[in-house]
């Protein structure tokens, strides 16, 4: 209880909105100013940048880094395990770079790295790495264009 309260406590002074219900494992580790949209799970040892935002209903497990300023939209789905059930020492690390906009109902691939400036669009399946400021969509996703927000 104690821990509980100290975590809100401190939540609160770096101004990180949590809506509930949520499940956001005690070692997570996340930025200022962030906020978590209700119904989703951010799993033990995931990382999440300042000023970014989860939309609703997320599911975000262990090996997900994710940078500052990016929008996960609602529904969205990470994974870390190609395979499941697979030990833990075959799950795969995903990472999310600064200033990445995931749509809303985008599954990812686990071992997946979506670099700086890029775009993905609603409903996208992403099976492969993106490279900065490009937009991809589609299932499975492909490079529509340049994203151009440089």
């Amino acid at each position: 209880m104690i821990k509980e309260i100290l975590r809100y406590i401190d939540f609160k002074r770096r101004n990180i909105k949590v809506w509930k219900p949520c499940k956001i494992y005690s070692s997570a580790k996340i930025g200022k100013n962030v906020s978590i949209g209700c119904f989703s799970e951010v799993g033990p040892n995931v990382e999440i940048g300042e000023g970014t935002r989860v939309g609703m209903g997320c599911f975000i497990p262990e090996g997900v880094e994710i940078g500052k300023d990016c929008f996960i939209g609602p529904r969205s789905c990470f994974s870390n395990d190609m395979f499941p059930p697979s030990p833990k020492s075959e799950w795969r690390k995903t990472v999310i770079e600064d200033n990445v906009s995931i749509g809303a109902n985008v599954s990812i691939r686990p071992g997946t790295t979506i670099k700086s400036g890029s775009l993905i669009g609603m409903g996208t399946v992403l099976t492969h790495d993106v490279p900065g400021e490009e937009i991809w969509v589609g299932n499975p996703g492909k490079k529509l264009k340049e994203n151009g927000r440089k």
